[in-house]
């Protein structure tokens, strides 16, 4: 589908651009990259009334055309250069009706670039709850703009926007807003003139920016600097001057056009529950009490859906077993795929109940409160407020987490926010830990409400935020840097979550993790299933021999059978590696088997259980098909006669997944946005280390 109409999405944060975005394009959408940056780019195609479609692009959210961000940059850097693939017809400022004087300094400064602008007035429910009342069409007159209100989250005003958009070509220019030639009259007409630019505004930013605007040639660098000199030209002056020009352009604007309660109704709600939720005690001693039941209830409430799903691949096991023919194929297909996809299956009820509580959380505003509330102790370890929304994130995953870390100006905060995010437990860790957990813990209530399991859990994930937060402490030390960082942010008012956007979030999670975890334990599966099915030489036909002898006679069939499997498994190519690195993990409480799965982890940290089940298929019995957990709380050293998952290994194992570098995705990721292969390696040996040392000490505390 080809459109004639393309159309940029620019806005403040939090006034609701993304859920527009989503609206508007609904599944035609796709991500990519700006040429040139890591900063992501969304497209998408809008289905308007007389069979036409518009291109959308969300551009990242800004608060003003000055960046502060690599994210923020792009906005100004596609708007003011018509050459650029993405240059819009029609701008559309997505405008929050319960904040406009902020707002509008934004689209003020859009409205200079002279492209034609429809402003959508998102939040206009919450703006006439709050009794804040805006003449539309006195203001959409004064601006001389079309003006759409809206309430996105209700899917409220999104047919008249089409409309809007579909009228694009016949929209008159807004008025402009400001004066600009009398901010600096001499230098824009100098710059307008040797660089060909017919737009003041254009010409003042190229004077503020140019040196980081990619489409301005480096050879015209010298010049610009020359002209900026001739004419005394002061970049943080001029800002000042324009922005209080613009906010009193902004004031006239809306003393005719909006009358304000004397205290806004949500806003008033919002700061009496800040007073409590953001309070120094209170306010950590309630996100400590979400974080409980968080954990608490991931354990209780995915309990029945994951025994459904366990039961569902041990039936499909047993119906393989007992209709497929006997051969290398069938043995590949059910102890190797099905075997190793049953043991992560199995976690999808956790990792849905995860990303739903966290997108609830974001939804309703309570996790900017987070981030407010842990800037003062962020500062103190080398990090910065912004520091924490790569750091919670880090909970789902840490790739989008160290993307994000783009936001934070300050080039050390951002470094060692990258190099610490990795520690915090992500999703791919859950399924190792409620695993280990289930062994080991057992499943009982301390006074009465209290599960043991969940508050081990809660206590991992604390640990690896509280390691985070240690290692940023020494880094600070290490890594050294004079530019100094600063911290602000907009506190949204509370809001109740979207459940529609809570049930796509999990749909997605769940979605993600089978396919991209499926495709990689699959792979794995079938390698590892070739590896532990065969062994080098002869050897296992020497096995086959051995147990034909008659000292074997007082054996069963199936003892004798269970013997040589895992026999064959010790001796198999999996085996022989296990072994070889045996050695080295000994230490820490671990025997060749978790030294297979700790390598095959390396692609995911999910492959684990998928590792262990296809090993401990492959050495189980055919007769018996059971969940991968009942095989390895069975299982027992074949020297020692001891079960493999004690207490001290189970917990000495979660700490090495808690602290390892195990992620080739998040390694890919950490050098793309620092551009240096020495960060990623640096990141790779420092974590290993520690997982290494802290793991050896837990174990041998605990043995």
């Amino acid at each position: 589908m080809k459109s004639n109409i393309k159309v940029a999405l620019v806005g403040n944060p939090n006034t609701g651009k993304s859920t527009l975005f989503n609206l508007l394009t609904g599944l035609n959408q796709k991500i990519g990259n700006f040429p040139g940056v890591t900063v992501d780019k969304k497209l998408g195609l809008c289905k308007l009334a007389d069979g036409q479609i518009a291109e959308i692009i969300d551009l990242p959210g800004t608060y003003s055309l000055y960046p502060k961000s690599a994210d923020e940059s792009i906005v100004l850097e596609i708007l003011s250069n018509k050459n650029n693939p993405s240059f819009p017809n029609l701008i559309i400022i997505v405008a929050d009706a319960t904040n406009l004087k902020r707002n509008l300094l934004l689209y003020t400064q859009i409205a200079d670039l002279r492209i034609p602008v429809i402003i959508a007035l998102n939040m206009i429910d919450l703006a006439e709850k709050s009794h804040l009342q805006i003449h539309i069409n006195h203001l959409a007159k004064l601006l001389n703009v079309t003006i759409v209100p809206l309430a996105a989250r209700k899917n409220i005003g999104i047919t008249e926007l089409k409309k809007a958009i579909l009228h694009c070509p016949t929209i008159a220019l807004q008025y402009p807003s400001i004066a600009i030639e009398n901010i600096a009259t001499a230098l824009i007409a100098e710059i307008s003139l040797e660089l060909k630019i017919d737009n003041p505004y254009i010409a003042l930013q190229i004077a503020h920016q140019h040196k980081s605007l990619k489409y301005i040639d480096k050879a015209n660098h010298p010049l610009i600097e020359a002209l900026k000199a001739k004419h005394h030209f002061n970049s943080q002056k001029a800002q000042a001057q324009e922005t209080i020009a613009r906010y009193n352009y902004i004031n006239d604007v809306l003393a005719d056009t909006v009358k304000y309660p004397a205290i806004a109704l949500e806003e008033n709600i919002s700061n009496k529950i800040d007073h409590v939720l953001t309070h120094k005690v209170w306010g950590l001693a309630i996100f400590f009490g979400i974080l409980f039941t968080i954990f608490q209830s991931i354990f209780s409430w995915s309990s029945y859906p994951m025994a459904l799903i366990e039961n569902l691949f041990v039936g499909l096991a047993n119906l393989s077993h007992a209709y497929l023919p006997q051969g290398a194929l069938s043995n590949l297909l059910v102890d190797g795929v099905l075997a190793g996809l049953s043991g992560v299956m199995v976690f999808i009820p956790q990792i849905a109940l995860l990303f739903a509580f966290i997108s609830v959380l974001e939804d309703t505003g309570y996790m900017a409160r987070v981030t407010f509330m842990m800037d003062k102790l962020m500062r103190k370890v080398g990090l910065s407020g912004k520091s924490v929304v790569p750091l919670i994130g880090g909970l789902a995953c840490a790739v989008p987490s160290i993307m994000s870390t783009r936001t934070i100006e300050n080039w050390k905060n951002r470094m060692i926010t990258i190099m610490v995010t990795p520690l915090v437990s992500c999703s791919a860790r859950l399924p190792i830990y409620t695993l280990l957990i289930s062994l080991v813990v057992p499943n009982k209530y301390v006074g009465g409400f209290i599960n043991l399991q969940g508050l081990t859990l809660m206590a991992m994930y604390v640990l690896s935020i509280v390691m985070a937060i240690v290692v940023a402490w020494v880094m600070k030390k290490i890594i050294k840097s004079r530019e100094q960082g600063y911290f602000i942010m907009e506190l949204p008012v509370y809001r109740m979550p979207r459940w529609h956007n809570v049930g796509i979030t999990m749909y997605e999670s769940v979605k993600t993790f089978v396919t991209q975890a499926g495709k990689v334990i699959i792979a794995i599966s079938i390698i590892l299933w070739v590896l532990a099915s065969y062994g080098p030489g002869n050897t296992f036909y020497n096995i086959d021999k051995k147990y034909q002898n008659n000292k074997f006679n007082n054996f069963s069939v199936d003892e004798i059978n269970k013997l040589k499997a895992a026999e064959k498994l010790e001796n198999s190519y999996a085996g022989v590696l296990g072994k070889s690195i045996e050695p080295a993990i000994k230490p820490l409480g671990f025997d060749w088997k978790i030294g297979i799965a700790l390598i095959t982890s390396f692609a995911a940290r999910e492959v684990f259980v998928g590792t262990m089940a296809t090993l401990y298929s492959v050495d189980g019995d055919d007769t018996k098909i059971e969940p991968v957990r009942n095989k390895m709380a069975k299982a027992r050293n074949t020297q020692t006669g001891q079960l493999v998952f004690t207490t001290a290994t189970a917990f000495s194992l979660m700490i090495f997944y808690a602290f390892a570098m195990q992620c080739m995705s998040t390694m890919a990721v950490v050098y793309r946005e620092t551009k240096n292969i020495k960060w990623p390696i640096i990141q790779f040996v420092y974590m290993l280390v520690l997982a290494y040392g802290c793991s050896f000490v837990v174990y041998q505390v605990l043995k």
